[in-house]
């Protein structure tokens, strides 16, 4: 199956440590792997709580996967919230559900 090339850049703020920017573009990989061939509900979730170790907020997380969003098209709201709904297995995120 043929992955979407990316032609756009994950959202970075410079003053985030190494790990910290491993972290988030960890997770925005694993939000398009959730659209691009299906992830593991536990995979998603276990980036997801490094995650919020740099985006320790509500707010900047929205800020964040809405620059991703925008940059991308992929939806880090909607990866996780098809992961709160699914129990285990694997996610696939629909493109096309708008």
């Amino acid at each position: 199956m043929a992955t979407k090339q990316n032609s756009y850049s994950y959202p970075i703020d410079p003053d985030w440590t190494i790990d910290e920017m491993n972290e988030v573009i960890g997770m925005f990989r694993v939000v398009e792997d959730a659209y691009e061939i299906g992830i593991d509900r536990q995979a998603i979730i276990d980036q997801y709580k490094k995650f919020k170790q740099v985006a320790n907020s509500k707010a900047y997380e929205k800020q964040l996967g809405k620059r991703f969003e925008d940059a991308s098209g992929y939806s880090l709201y909607k990866v996780m919230q098809a992961a709160k709904e699914k129990t285990a297995g694997k996610i696939r995120v629909n493109q096309d559900d708008k």
